[in-house]
């Protein structure tokens, strides 16, 4: 699978840029430019790395840009998504382009619960100790010495790799821990399908990964994504004390929850457009993100599903190519690989009321506002 190759090449503004900047002066000289689109001139766009320290990367604090505009964004569409985003009840609502801030909104440093996409988190963690030789994505579950309470495991079932896992294509039917009413609705019968022949969103699978991830790595989930993402990305919110587990009665293998802020989620959606790259350092394989990103398999809804990451159908989204780690009715990282963009949505579930439609949407109306 091709994977956009990010070149950081540092490109000095013009003089009367630079002043522009300065001065706070609009971009576009007004209605008489032939080539403006919603006051944005073509013809004084700004390189990126001239903002912050010329990296493409946030520091300790994000480059924020002085004027949209300059990196060819309307004022007028993202000011019109943000009223949308503040109809709907958005908590937290933050778009980097080439690794700087064109828009935040909302509680960006608060830590809300990310819900499902913990496990898009954990599939970055696999990669780096699969790098490391200590994940074997061909070992199955009796291999590894997996069951469950009962009614535990058959001898079919034990066969499902840690890739089919990675996949949720395990076949592997037994409830598990914070799923929701409509997983359990949309949960198979046990034994209907042999492991790898089916997908299906399944708790159960991506639970075990994380009693899986414990025992082969020895690592605590939340000291590692400390350790090996937040540290190394200088995440601004996130401790390791931000995650705990989540055990029901119905199964030995409990979720692996944690909060995290929107301008958090944020660095490690540019670490996954940066191909896993951050700065001068490699923090997953390249080719890890190949295989978390590559479709294995139809999810519905416009979507196909990776390596629990959800890939997007481009004609859902104006012919972009869009993955997307997303969480309960709103919490999200949507990394939009052609444009180099990523936005991240957060919700506080004690007062969100809408849906994915109105998510995406949002997320729309924020493409549409790149109009250079």
């Amino acid at each position: 699978m091709m994977r956009l190759t990010y070149t950081l090449s540092r490109i000095a503004p013009a003089p009367f840029l630079l002043a522009a900047i300065l001065l706070g002066l609009p971009a576009c000289s007004g209605d008489g430019c032939p080539t403006c689109v919603d006051g944005v001139d073509p013809e004084r766009l700004i390189d990126p790395l001239t903002l912050g320290d010329g990296s493409g990367y946030p520091g300790a604090s994000w480059a924020v840009a002085p004027d949209p505009k300059l990196l060819g964004w309307s004022q007028k569409r993202l000011d019109t998504a943000t009223d949308y985003a503040e109809s709907l009840g958005s908590d937290g609502l933050m778009v980097v382009d080439r690794g700087v801030v064109v828009l935040e909104h909302g509680r960006t440093s608060r830590n809300l619960i990310v819900q499902s996409c913990r496990k898009s988190f954990l599939s970055a963690l696999y990669g780096i100790y699969y790098d490391q030789g200590l994940i074997d994505l061909d070992a199955t579950m009796e291999e590894l010495g997996i069951d469950d309470l009962p009614p535990t495991l058959t001898p079919q079932e034990k066969q499902a790799t840690v890739e089919q896992l990675l996949m949720a294509r395990s076949g592997v039917y037994h409830e598990a821990a914070a799923e929701s009413q409509s997983m359990k609705d949309a949960r198979p019968p046990r034994y209907s399908h042999a492991p790898g022949t089916f997908w299906y969103y399944n708790n159960w699978d991506f639970n075990v990964l994380g009693t899986l991830f414990i025992q082969l790595t020895g690592k605590d989930i939340f000291q590692a994504l400390y350790d090996d993402v937040a540290l190394p990305l200088q995440m601004q919110e996130f401790q390791p004390g931000n995650g705990s587990y989540y055990y029901q009665a119905m199964s030995e293998h409990p979720a692996y929850h944690f909060s995290m802020s929107p301008r958090d989620m944020a660095r490690f959606g540019l670490l996954v457009l940066r191909a896993g790259r951050w700065r001068s350092g490699q923090i997953f394989p390249e080719s890890w993100v190949d295989r978390i990103l590559t479709s294995y398999s139809d999810a519905g809804s416009t979507w196909d599903y990776g390596y629990m990451w959800w890939v997007g159908d481009p004609q859902a989204w104006g012919g972009h190519t869009v993955y997307a780690a997303r969480g309960g009715g709103g919490q999200a990282i949507f990394v939009v690989e052609d444009m180099e963009v990523v936005i991240t949505h957060k919700v506080d579930n004690d007062t969100w009321t809408r849906g994915w439609s109105q998510v995406n949407q949002l997320v729309a109306m924020i493409l549409d506002a790149k109009v250079f």
